[in-house]
């Protein structure tokens, strides 16, 4: 749906320029010789009817200015150029740095890009919305455009058309005007969002199930199954080309392909399947008769049927006729593997583009492509590519990930482990799967090639045991998951969104947002060899924080180093929290609402949460410290959608020392309790959806303080160092003495750094 032509009212004219003022900071900036503005749809510009904002136009001196709360533009009503047209960013970001001018390339925090095919490392990044000057520019000049029809057209030549993003450090703002104009993020299915099982390797329909046997038996759960190329026909006649692109079922290796995928979403899992569409539909393809009859070519010819994206009756062909039959046996949605560039018979149309588009409108809630360009976040889920194996692959994806935010592309989904190339590194592939448990789509993918494998068990025991753990977590963490989904926010958001104004939260690449209620440091780099632990870089805004992986407590307000060992990375959430769980400790694969939630909520502050489970399904969660208790609402619009009741499990991270009492509709009720070292969970049973559950600890409660000692010892312990420096550490580090003294003291036993900062983390964790 889209509504392209602005107001009037929000609009400045002359006979060669267009000024539509969108929002109070956001511009529309257009220059034709011919005097012919466009109206139409563009692939990034689909929505340019918006309520129009309070702005004066003045004119004086050959000047034209036009000025919003938020900006000052002033145009002399020629040709753009560089010293006619100019715009200033109010709000007082900078002294001169704020202004932007015609032709100038935004300093932008970037966005996204294409592809991570092949990287190693860092790549460049295109254009974000958001910058620390305080304006950003989309151009959209060379896009093409859609028809009042629905289909494209790519006609816009020797236009200028600009949209100018001048938001100041409003970050938020700017990236919800982004939305108004190019629509928002769709609600992906919540089965997208457990774990996707995809590995290019010729599998048999056998062979496929006994892995989907194996990953039950081993408590791994998976949502969807992605089957690379090899579930179609790759050795074919020379005479008709590669295999590469296939749309006919290999009955060697599948030899009845509805009843196999019968049987696997018997196992819960939706199958998507691999299609590299570049080479069109050859004679040997089961579907090329039906094809070449409804393009009106002669099958028994067979020639070729090339693949034409800006052909109308090709298209509709592609879907009715070559995916619709694929689809009626049993193929949930497609992986898009465009490999072949942007370029098709008509200049300006990017076939990826329009892959995704009509593959998304075709199938209308999910595919799997690469990124086009802006706009593109309305079409999930994207796959990244081809990734080296490497510790620089893994370091660049955190901020990959949360920074394409800056373009509104909330839904990466990597090779999780690395596609290519590099060494075995079990360290590395468990990390991955770490970060990719906290990245918004988590598949395990690699190349084809028999040592290139994700199976958790063949790994070694500490690796396999910590991924059997993170690929759990993934499913239970789906109704938070869900929760955040139906807000059509990225996922992933980069720090500098929630204190613009923080040098700090520029400078932790790492760490990212993680929803509403979580941060997320990833450890993307290798463990030191003497205290096993991986070490991040991380800021903490004010306030306390727990790490709801481990129920370690700091206070905020600082930059740190976090360390963790391979079990666990840094998870955060501060006081007023409440982080939704599926109950079970091993989920299914078909990540259904649960009849057991179980909530995570930390102390220290009032909170609220939305869970939303499906539309309009709705469940208040609220939190109030000074009381002590935690409030389930009555869900609502549940009838047929919920279970008549539930199971309901509260946690308390870092919280021991309670006298918890639980009450539906203000009726006291029993309940199970269990204290932990570190926490403690109180469970009521079969507690009516209608009903208002009330769980409380006691009037203010305090979080635990860390355990010092024993986290010093344990360190220690494990530390490969000389044991009467253990010793001498130890005795320093836990001292009857300030903390200021003991710090010194410990730096004059001249540690090497890793030591030292792993020890400064826990005795700096909170404030004496």
């Amino acid at each position: 749906m889209t509504n392209p032509v602005a107001d009037p009212a929000a609009i400045v004219q002359g006979d060669k320029y267009r000024i539509t003022v969108l929002t109070d900071g956001l511009v529309r900036l257009e220059y034709a010789d011919d005097g012919v503005f466009e109206d139409r749809a563009s692939t990034f510009a689909v929505n340019r009817r918006l309520p129009v904002p309070g702005f004066q136009r003045h004119e004086s001196d050959g000047l034209l200015e036009v000025v919003t709360s938020r900006l000052r533009l002033t145009y002399d009503r020629g040709p753009f150029t560089t010293s006619g047209l100019s715009l200033a960013v109010g709000g007082g970001i900078s002294n001169y740095h704020s202004v932007w001018r015609y032709g100038q390339t935004p300093d932008d925090l970037g966005g996204t890009a294409r592809t991570l095919d092949n990287a190693d490392g860092a790549i460049p990044l295109g254009p974000g919305v958001v910058s620390r000057t305080g304006y950003a520019v989309i151009d959209d000049s060379g896009s093409f455009l859609f028809t009042k029809d629905g289909w494209v057209s790519a006609d816009n030549v020797n236009r200028v058309d600009l949209y100018v993003f001048a938001y100041g450090h409003d970050f938020r703002e700017a990236l919800d005007a982004f939305y108004a104009v190019s629509g928002p993020q769709p609600v992906v299915p919540r089965y997208a969002l457990g774990n996707w099982w995809s590995r290019f390797h010729e599998y048999t329909a056998d062979s496929y199930l006994d892995l989907l046997d194996r990953f039950r038996r081993e408590g791994l759960p998976f949502s969807v199954g992605v089957l690379d190329m090899d579930w179609h026909v790759t050795d074919v006649d020379p005479r008709y080309g590669s295999g590469w692109t296939g749309y006919t079922w290999n009955r060697e290796l599948f030899p009845d392909p509805p009843a196999f995928l019968d049987k696997v979403h018997g196992e819960g899992l939706r199958v998507t399947l691999n299609v590299h569409p570049a080479d069109g539909v050859r004679a040997y393809e089961d579907a090329y008769g039906k094809m070449a009859l409804a393009l009106g070519k002669d099958p028994a010819a067979g020639e070729p049927i090339a693949f034409d994206v800006t052909d109308r009756a090709f298209l509709t062909a592609y879907f009715e006729v070559l995916h619709r039959g694929l689809e009626d046996g049993g193929v949930d949605f497609w992986w898009l593997d465009w490999q072949s560039g942007p370029h098709s018979r008509i200049a300006g149309i990017d076939p990826l583009w329009m892959l995704n588009h009509f593959h998304f409108r075709d199938h209308g809630s999910l595919t799997f492509s690469r990124y086009a360009g802006p706009g593109s976040h309305r079409y999930p889920v994207g796959f990244s590519g081809d990734t080296v194996v490497s510790w620089a692959s893994l370091a660049f994806q955190p901020y990959f990930t949360a920074t394409a935010a800056n373009i509104g592309y909330g839904w990466w989904s990597h090779d999780i482990g690395g596609h290519l190339f590099g060494v075995r590194d079990d360290e590395l592939a468990t990390r991955w799967v770490q970060f990719g448990c906290f990245s918004p789509v988590l598949r395990l993918h690699s190349t084809k090639n028999p040592f290139l494998h994700k199976e958790p068990w063949l790994h070694p025991g500490p690796a396999r045991a910590v991924m059997t753990a993170f690929l759990r977590l993934r499913h239970r963490l789906v109704p938070y998951l869900h929760a955040m989904n139906h807000r059509r926010d990225p996922l992933a958001l980069p720090m500098y969104y929630r204190a613009p104004a923080e040098d700090a939260a520029y400078e932790v690449p790492d760490q990212y947002q993680f929803g509403t209620e979580l941060l997320v440091a990833a450890i993307v780099t290798p463990a030191d060899r003497r205290t096993g632990l991986g070490r991040v870089k991380a800021w903490l805004p004010e306030g306390t924080w727990v790490d709801v992986l481990t129920d370690l407590v700091y206070d905020g307000g600082r930059t740190l180093l976090l360390h963790r060992d391979l079990t666990t990375i840094p998870v955060l959430a501060t006081g007023g929290a409440i982080i939704p769980l599926d109950g079970q400790a091993v989920p299914g694969n078909d990540p259904v609402i649960p009849g057991h939630l179980e909530l995570l909520v930390v102390a220290g502050a009032d909170g609220d949460f939305e869970l939303q489970e499906d539309f309009p399904v709705r469940t208040q969660l609220r939190y109030r410290q000074a009381d002590g208790e935690l409030v389930v609402a009555p869900a609502e619009d549940a009838d047929g959608i919920l279970p008549a009741a539930r199971r309901w499990t509260v946690s308390f991270p870092a919280l021991t020392d309670v006298d918890p009492v639980a009450t539906v509709d203000g009726v006291d009720t029993p309940f199970d309790i269990e204290r932990g070292d570190t926490r403690t969970s109180i469970t009521v049973h079969d507690v009516p959806v209608t009903a208002t559950l009330r769980i409380g600890v006691g009037a203010r409660p305090r979080l635990r303080r860390n355990d010092v000692s024993g986290l010093v010892f344990t360190l220690l312990d494990r530390a490969q160092i000389e044991y009467r420096t253990k010793t001498k550490v130890l005795e320093t580090a836990t001292a009857d003495r300030p903390l200021t003294v003991r710090l010194s003291a410990l730096q004059a036993l001249d540690l090497d750094d890793a030591l030292a900062t792993a020890i400064g983390e826990i005795l700096l964790a909170q404030e004496i």
